[in-house]
């Protein structure tokens, strides 16, 4: 088989970095970044004040917030908010990492690992991946199809699985991890994977479909550790496959569209716990 990785082997599920349920919108992020420096610059401050003053009231009280502070801020060790375009969630076993907003408006649900045990006795790390949706479009979603519905009562429902057959835009970003993972590989490993969802929802005979997908995956693409293939589901239900950056195809097919989803946030998801999270995730949109 030499230094190519096939991928007929079982799944086990990761541990990831999990995010806050709140939403990564643009705008989000450029209110967490001024909110930040506010509060920083008022930290700061505090600090300064409180070696300098001799008003003893005044220098327990600006110790209190700064202790109370440290302990009610959340952990956000993986997040970087320099500023709104560079803000990243990374993955916490790989280091791989993620931006917070792709395509100018489409935030982040979730991250989540695709792994594969080999022979049943090496896990292998072979792509992380994160799944992205427009904010605006999945609150409307959201909101006109589980408006009436409390958050305790959203949260049991698999608000996913309507997302897969909406006319949402949705990206998933794989980026490789194991630097010995072919192009022939990944067209493989989508030949069995999305065949066996084409069959699943199609009920009938896909190959010509399939093949017009994994064609997409020539030979002459190279995917060293670190390269970024996007499978993004546009308007009319349009997917659209791009290597590092570079568009390598796209084909129109609403089956083909849940297939690919089906992957990630299905009943058998290639980690579950980052489909629970990214379930999670859009319940919480209606309370906002």
């Amino acid at each position: 088989m030499g230094s190519s990785l096939r991928f007929p082997f079982s799944f086990s599920h990761p541990a990831t970095t999990r995010l806050p349920y709140g939403a990564f919108s643009p705008a989000t992020i450029a209110c967490s970044v001024a909110v930040s420096a506010a509060i920083g610059a008022g930290i700061s401050a505090g600090i300064s004040i409180s070696q300098n003053s001799t008003n003893p009231s005044l220098h327990n009280a600006l110790n209190s917030f700064l202790s109370n502070f440290s302990r009610s801020s959340p952990p956000w060790g993986s997040l970087s908010l320099s500023d709104s375009s560079a803000a990243v969630i990374t993955e916490s076993k790989t280091g791989m990492s993620f931006p917070a907003v792709v395509k100018d408006s489409q935030g982040l649900l979730g991250i989540g690992l695709r792994r594969k045990a080999v022979f049943g006795l090496k896990n292998i790390d072979v792509y992380a991946f994160g799944v992205y949706a427009d904010d605006n479009d999945i609150k409307n979603f959201v909101s006109e199809k589980y408006g009436t519905l409390s958050t305790n009562e959203l949260k049991q429902k698999e608000v996913t699985q309507d997302l897969m057959e909406s006319d949402i835009s949705v990206t998933v970003r794989l980026q490789i991890v194991y630097g010995k993972l072919s192009i022939r590989s990944v067209r493989n490993a989508f030949e069995d994977s999305v065949g066996n969802r084409l069959k699943k929802f199609g009920g009938s005979d896909n190959k010509e479909l399939l093949q017009k997908f994994t064609s997409q995956f020539s030979d002459e693409y190279k995917i060293p550790r670190g390269s970024i293939i996007d499978l993004s589901k546009e308007k009319g239900y349009v997917l659209r496959t791009t290597i590092d950056g570079k568009e390598v195809g796209s084909v129109q097919s609403q089956l083909l569209c849940r297939s690919i989803l089906d992957l990630y946030i299905g009943d058998e998801p290639f980690d579950s716990k980052a489909k629970d999270e990214i379930n999670l995730k859009l319940a919480s949109v209606v309370t906002k």
